[in-house]
């Protein structure tokens, strides 16, 4: 089969808006942390007890939000096959079955939450503020879900621009209502500290899952209602989402167990890590553009059995995914210090992240195969193998390694160089499997 030189020329037109949608995510989440940061009062207390909270709705977020994936593959391997119209019913009926679960979760998060802050070593001078917040919070995990939802949508029908267009009016938004909220308007508007970030937060999402339902409506023949008797694809799809549900789980208990070993070195460890988190999502987010590229044009190509163009494809969202790393890090290198006092005026804080921060840098071109191949291999259906690395990434890498950290008094520093140690199981197996399977169909189509 033939090069598809015009599926190639769409990876930066894919990946610009798929990055600036992507870092949303985070930014909100670093917006918080800076505004968070500064407050007058408690600033240290508000700082942990906001990254312990992140931490934990993430995971609810990302264990549910899987569909996302799912959804966009199904949707761009039909595309790319010619048969959009037998698949227009099943994103509605995913999304249902989704987000009608996450009001489950919603309802167990705050019926065991101070028992999950205390497991994360949270201790009773920050029970009282993680409680605060998580009860605002929380409520905007179903609006999240069904944002991503429609954003698989959206991605699977080769489109990362009305993402973007809504992520960003989420950014703009969310800045706007934590300054004012965080830290009051005269006599108009009280400053609620830590209770205000939430209140923003809650508030963007809202809107964010409001535009995008209207979008989706007006921009695609993709109805959001269930239509008729459960779609044929939906039992493929349960099965790709409950793989990821697992893999999703192993992710997160990674980064559970990152801010438990974090916030058991004090509050200045566990504020220092929340920063470096937040910087390195950002980066992971930003780089995963390209990622999102090999996920698109990826189940495209895979619809159309045109793996000649699928290896040209892979190779070059990988080496765009380095250019974005060298980028971060240059840029981390030259902003090293100023980009701590974005975040926090405590001293001990800064001096804490400042003494991991290189780590996360030296990181990012493991991150950055990492991230694409995954982003990749969801957009080809490969959910089983995804979830059987990243258990053994988890599992069999991060977890021992953090143990022995611990044991040898690393500090911080042990937790970040296990990030690298993650990564790299990640990224080695990742390629290693897909080079098997699609170089020798890439020699013969």
């Amino acid at each position: 089969m033939r090069l598809d030189t015009a599926t190639l020329k769409r990876i930066h037109p894919l990946a610009f808006p798929a990055m600036a949608t992507g870092i949303v995510e985070p930014l909100i989440s670093l917006t918080d942390t800076a505004m968070v940061g500064n407050i007058p009062v408690n600033a240290v207390e508000s700082l942990a007890a906001a990254g312990i909270v992140s931490s934990f709705l993430g995971m609810l977020t990302w264990v549910l939000g899987q569909t996302q994936s799912s959804i966009s593959s199904l949707v761009a391997q039909y595309v790319g096959k010619g048969k959009l119209e037998e698949i227009r019913t099943l994103p509605a009926q995913a999304i249902i079955i989704s987000v009608g679960a996450s009001f489950v979760l919603v309802a167990l998060g705050l019926a065991f939450m101070e028992p999950v802050f205390r497991l994360l070593n949270a201790t009773d001078s920050l029970i009282g503020f993680c409680v605060s917040y998580f009860k605002i919070r929380v409520w905007g995990v179903p609006l999240t879900l069904l944002t991503f939802s429609i954003f698989g949508t959206f991605r699977g029908l080769q489109n990362t621009l009305w993402p973007m267009a809504i992520a960003l009016s989420g950014a703009v938004i969310n800045a706007v209502a934590d300054y004012f909220l965080v830290f009051g308007w005269g006599e108009w508007i009280p400053a609620m500290g830590l209770d205000g970030a939430g209140w923003a937060s809650l508030f963007t999402q809202v809107i964010m899952a409001l535009i995008a339902v209207v979008l989706l409506g007006a921009k695609t023949p993709i109805p959001l209602r269930w239509i008729g008797r459960p779609h044929p694809e939906l039992k493929r799809l349960i099965s790709m989402t409950l793989n990821l549900f697992v893999r999703s789980v192993a992710l997160n208990t990674t980064l559970i167990i990152s801010v438990r070993q974090a916030t058991g070195l004090g509050p200045a460890a566990v504020g220092a890590h929340t920063i470096a988190l937040n910087l390195w999502l950002f980066a992971a987010f930003l780089i995963d553009g390209y990622g999102t590229s090999a996920n698109i044009l990826g189940g495209k190509l895979l619809g159309q059995e045109n793996y000649k163009t699928l290896w040209v494809l892979t190779r070059k969202c990988v080496y765009y995914g380095w250019g974005v790393a060298a980028l971060l890090m240059l840029v981390g290198w030259l902003a090293y210090y100023p980009l701590g006092y974005l975040f926090s005026e405590d001293l001990p804080v800064l001096e804490a992240f400042w003494g991991v921060f290189w780590i996360v840098l030296i990181g990012m071109p493991i991150n950055a195969v990492a991230f694409v191949l995954d982003a990749l291999f969801k957009g080809l259906g490969e959910m089983k193998y995804l979830r059987n690395i990243l258990l053994i990434a988890s599992f069999g890498g991060f977890v021992p390694f953090v143990l022995l950290a611990q044991y040898m008094e690393w500090g911080l520093s042990g937790i970040w160089v296990g990030f690298i140690v993650w990564m790299g199981i990640r990224a080695t197996a990742l390629w290693l499997k897909y080079k098997a399977k699609f170089l020798p169909l890439a020699q013969i189509s």
